[in-house]
């Protein structure tokens, strides 16, 4: 395999968060793109990033239908996760279309090709590449894309301690979700890094109904008999917004229509006791510092005092992400437990969307995320205490809050 050991360079661009005093109304464009290039220094990035999630969701709707029909494409690797033909399918392709676009930025991701192929899972993965690739008239071979598997993988590159700028890509987060089918949520998220800040993010989710500006995951999920149009794209630019668009006319391959961009802000409560928790879902609330001052409830037509509303979510990290950037809830928290090992995917693409949309995003110190403190491979990042993704107005509070009530995290 050829190895990538040098990135072109972009000059470090911070986050710029909309300003407090705009209100929170929507706002709808039809373009390619919500903004012009004259606003986004990374718009032809962005551009290719949007078209390859939208190509991976569609690889994973393809996946997904043959997995609940045949039972024959799950596999599980060696941590018992369940992982499908769509994970690798997924990797591979961003690898090579990205690859093909800009072949000096490297690609973090979470799989190699041994599994694939230990697994006889080559023709498989190949053939699910090549219904979505837009290289159609040189279509990639079994070696090409094992190959560009592996450039995401742990051995892919090594970076050093210098800046680096590299894409970050979760295949599908939310597996579990991904083989129960069809309501459950599951995304394909990526991010583009330029020294150390996330400068642009795009997640595909094809199961996310197209409103669900006052429900839960878990009561959009009970929508069986919901109408075709689901599924939503949500991106995100350093100083241009976070924004949302129907992903339906793609993953049903129809013809590409340009539906209306919305624009995402994050939720407007400044008290704690009204605002709405998401918590991972293999986390108990007793488990974290905030139990000792309120309890919770998912009951939001009986509120207690001293009570707050736990929101129910399900399937990944990057699903709660997307609940606070379009304001479904006010924050998100997740514990780092003892020997967990959290993953830059799992978040990188996450904490641009809500940056962008008014949010804030950090340990649970009031610290941001160290995207390099991994410095070898960019892929696992060190939170300390947890990782506190808020709507930015209480976020000062609830770190207060934290750190007064309890002296060491709950592990």
């Amino acid at each position: 395999m050829i190895l990538v050991h040098s990135a072109r360079h972009f000059s470090t661009v911070r986050f710029t968060q909309p300003d407090s005093a705009l209100p929170r109304r929507r706002f709808r464009v039809r373009s390619s793109l919500p903004f012009g290039t004259e606003k986004a220094n990374y718009y032809r990035e962005l551009e290719a990033a949007v078209d390859v999630v939208e190509r991976a969701c569609a690889l994973c709707v393809d996946i997904q239908s043959s997995v609940l029909s045949t039972q024959r494409r799950i596999v599980e690797k060696t941590d018992q996760t369940p992982v499908t033909v769509a994970d690798f399918g997924v990797q591979a392709l961003v690898s090579l279309e990205l690859g093909k676009r800009f072949p000096l930025i490297p690609l973090v991701a979470e799989e190699d090709s041994a599994f694939v192929r230990s697994n006889n899972l080559v023709e498989p993965v190949l053939n699910a590449v090549l219904d979505r690739s837009s290289f159609g008239e040189n279509p990639w071979t079994a070696g090409e894309v094992l190959e560009a598997i592996d450039r995401g993988g742990p051995e892919g590159f090594a970076f050093g301690a210098q800046p680096a700028t590299y894409w970050v890509l979760d295949p599908i987060d939310g597996t579990k979700g991904f083989v129960k089918g069809n309501p459950a949520f599951f995304q394909v998220g990526l991010a583009l890094v330029v020294d150390g800040k996330v400068v642009l993010g795009v997640m595909g989710c094809p199961n996310w109904k197209n409103d669900v500006s006052n429900k839960s995951t878990s009561e959009v999920q009970e929508e069986k008999s919901s109408p075709p149009g689901s599924g939503i794209i949500m991106v995100a630019h350093t100083g241009c917004g976070t924004w949302t668009k129907r992903l339906s006319s793609v993953v049903n391959s129809t013809a590409k229509i340009p539906y209306s961009w919305t624009r995402c802000f994050v939720d407007g409560s400044c008290i704690v006791e009204e605002a709405r928790f998401s918590i991972t879902d293999s986390d108990v609330w007793e488990s974290f510092p905030l139990s000792s001052l309120f309890s919770s409830t998912t009951n939001a037509d009986s509120i207690d005092e001293c009570e707050i509303l736990h929101v129910k979510s399900c399937c990944g990290s990057l699903s709660k992400y997307i609940m606070v950037a379009s304001g479904v809830v006010s924050l998100h928290m997740q514990r780092v437990k003892v020997h967990k090992i959290i993953k830059a995917w799992d978040h990188a693409v996450g904490v641009i969307c809500v940056h962008e949309a008014g949010g804030k995003v950090t340990d649970w110190k009031g610290d941001e995320l160290n995207l390099a403190a991994d410095e070898v491979g960019r892929r696992n990042i060190y939170p300390s205490g947890g990782i506190l993704v808020t709507n930015s107005t209480l976020h000062n509070r609830l770190v207060e809050m934290i750190s007064s009530s309890s002296s060491t995290v709950s592990r």
